[in-house]
């Protein structure tokens, strides 16, 4: 954790409390190890809360910038935003998983780049920065570091909705829509991830992750559409 102060110089940004701030980059396995503080929390708590602001902040600065879009446009742009992959994009541009204190099996396994860990560990920060400073510091957070990542978004269209988009190109070929099938489930109750695989002609394809299962469809629909060379 001695080189926290070094993320906050390259985000420019002061804590004041550095307890708060070690919680945020604490993953749970690293409380599995039987040698480290006894009462040192994980950043499951935080998460759970820097999902919350994350939603509420997205969705007040889409409502405002967007006034002619309609809900449903907005709705499917919010969940691409706050997606586990956009999450992680940016956790990694700012090398958050250099800084997660993992057990040593989990580091071994790919824990600091693991795309779940980043966009958990993101949220968790949001939540630390809020408890530590206000909702106007979360605010400027965002605006510098995710907001721009929307412009893009529109541009690229990653904010359809994929699983309509893939349901039209089989039913082209088939009568049998695509349907879809949890696969694997992980993390607490607060913080589920879900993998969604996409079944097609009663073959197992694509596999999405996403933080419901609703998330995962989308994402295995966008993986199988990349696939197809449909985008």
């Amino acid at each position: 954790m001695s080189d926290l102060p070094q993320l906050l110089t390259k985000l420019n940004i002061q804590f004041n409390d550095k307890s708060l701030l070690e919680t945020a980059f604490t993953h749970r396995s690293y409380l599995n190890e039987a040698s480290k503080d006894k009462n040192r929390q994980s950043n499951e708590r935080l998460e759970f809360l820097g999902d919350a602001i994350l939603s509420f902040l997205i969705s007040q600065y889409l409502f405002s910038q967007y006034p002619l879009e309609p809900e449903g446009l907005l709705t499917n742009l919010r969940s691409t935003v706050v997606k586990t992959e956009t999450l992680a994009e940016i956790a990694g541009r700012l090398e958050l998983g250099k800084y997660l204190l993992l057990s040593k099996g989990e580091e071994k396994g790919g824990g600091r780049q693991n795309i779940s860990l980043l966009a958990d560990t993101f949220e968790a920060f949001l939540a630390a920065l809020l408890i530590d400073q206000g909702i106007d510091n979360v605010r400027n957070f965002l605006e510098k570091f995710l907001y721009p990542r929307i412009p893009q978004i529109l541009h690229d269209q990653l904010h359809t909705d994929y699983k309509s988009k893939l349901q039209e190109i089989v039913q082209t070929k088939s009568s049998i829509p695509p349907t879809y099938k949890v696969v694997k489930t992980e993390g607490p109750d607060h913080a589920k991830q879900f993998w969604v695989a996409v079944i097609i002609d009663n073959n197992l394809g694509e596999t999405g992750i996403g933080k419901s299962k609703q998330e995962a469809e989308q994402d295995a629909a966008h993986r199988t559409l990349e696939k197809l060379g449909q985008i």
